[in-house]
């Protein structure tokens, strides 16, 4: 059984690899066999997380790009060889209620979100197709693109995009061998989110939708993503997997 879970031999690219959940799933692919390109902004952040995963014997390669950048992008991706996994993870929030958003903010948000995970998938899934190489896409969503919570319609509405998109591109390139699923966490304690939880208000109500009773950790994430990443969910596409702690269970 552990063979379905292998991954050597394998090309990924992480996107939004610097820290939390990005990091997390690009150490946990590499360990698991796969040759990983750490994709995000920050050259030191990167640079040091492939040096350290070099370290441990594994396979780890930066690469410093903007994924709102579609062009620059899609132009790294058509230099490579083709990817196997691509986990479309760079994304932000912006939470405040709607009478307050600006459109800085929608663009902030749909832009990241919406607008460059749809073209980063199309950039690494046209590669796929050009060398007949039967990928995975692993879209990050979120329990947020499955629910609805005050102050986060902007990322619920991203979230919500990115699944119905996920469910059409599977269609799309299921007859090509190519899975798109989405993993969907419910809050992750990471960098991003570190401020929210200083409201002890909000930690509270968060913890109280939270079926078991925790916050999440970006190790949470890391086995899903290996499993969608691997032959183990070879029959899967077009589906969400729900990481929630039980949120969405109600």
């Amino acid at each position: 059984m552990s063979g379905l879970f292998n991954l050597a031999g394998k090309r990924a690219l992480v996107t939004g690899a610097s820290r939390g959940i990005g990091r997390a799933v690009a150490e946990g692919l590499a360990e698991a066999g796969a040759e990983v390109t750490l994709c995000a902004r920050s050259r030191t952040e990167i640079e040091e997380a492939c040096a350290l995963m070099s370290t441990r014997g594994w396979r780890a390669r930066p690469l410093v790009c903007d994924v709102t950048d579609i062009a620059g992008f899609r132009q790294h991706v058509e230099a490579q060889a083709p990817f196997d996994i691509f986990v479309n993870n760079a994304g932000t929030n912006r939470p405040k209620p709607l009478t307050e958003v600006t459109e800085d903010d929608y663009d902030a948000v749909f832009g990241l979100n919406t607008k460059a995970a749809i073209f980063a998938a199309q950039a690494v899934t046209a590669v796929m197709l050009r060398h007949g190489r039967r990928g995975t896409v692993i879209n990050m969503s979120s329990q947020m693109g499955h629910v609805g919570a005050a102050n986060r319609t902007l990322y619920c509405g991203s979230k919500f995009a990115i699944e119905g998109f996920t469910k059409a591109l599977a269609v799309e390139l299921g007859p090509a061998g190519i899975r798109i699923n989405t993993l969907c966490p419910t809050f992750i304690e990471t960098p991003m989110t570190a401020s929210y939880f200083e409201d002890e208000e909000f930690r509270r109500e968060t913890l109280s939708k939270i079926k078991l009773g925790r916050l999440g950790q970006p190790a949470d994430v890391v086995g899903a993503a290996i499993f969608l990443a691997s032959d183990a969910s070879s029959l899967m596409t077009g589906s969400a997997l729900m990481i929630d702690g039980g949120w969405t269970a109600d």
